[in-house]
């Protein structure tokens, strides 16, 4: 079973910690990380979920452990979820949103990672590929693309301008 430490609104670690598989106490948050990883094409890497996750396209990301601060999380889903061991100085955190359960830090990679070192994690991956920003806009106008993400990207890339 994994865990998640709890924090409070001014994201201080609380000292309590939940299992991954219960709600959010009222006035408290979890951490959510999310990375946009971009190649020297201006395509962006994106997974498509497993069946059991909705089977929707969008970036890489998840919660990190318990005792994980926020890049050592975003490092470990990246590795878990793509088989990748990204340099974690190559990760920039890019901003932070924040909801009345959830405190997402999303982070940027611009990197050229070949489709042939990835190792998807079956049971959160079935499909990764480059996208441009006018696919990623089709995936998202047909449902195909997850909404949460979708505009996470967006605000992400207005912060980047």
């Amino acid at each position: 079973m994994e865990y998640r430490d709890l924090y409070d609104k001014n994201r201080k670690l609380t000292g309590k910690i939940i299992s991954k598989d219960k709600p959010i106490p009222k006035g408290y948050y979890i951490l959510v990380v999310v990375c946009f990883m971009e190649n020297s094409e201006g395509k962006f890497l994106m997974q498509k979920r497993s069946v059991i996750k909705d089977g929707k396209w969008a970036s890489t990301g998840g919660h990190p452990k318990t005792g994980e601060d926020s890049l050592t999380g975003m490092h470990t889903e990246i590795k878990e979820e793509l088989g990748l061991d990204i340099n974690k100085d190559e990760l920039k955190l890019i901003t932070t949103m924040q909801d009345d359960k959830i405190i997402c830090d999303l982070y940027y990679l611009n990197k050229d990672i070949d489709l042939n070192d990835i190792t998807m994690q079956k049971s959160e991956v079935s499909d990764v590929k480059y996208l441009t920003l006018d696919e990623i806009e089709n995936l998202y106008q047909k449902g195909k693309f997850k909404k949460s993400h979708y505009h996470m990207f967006k605000h992400c890339l207005e912060k980047l301008k």
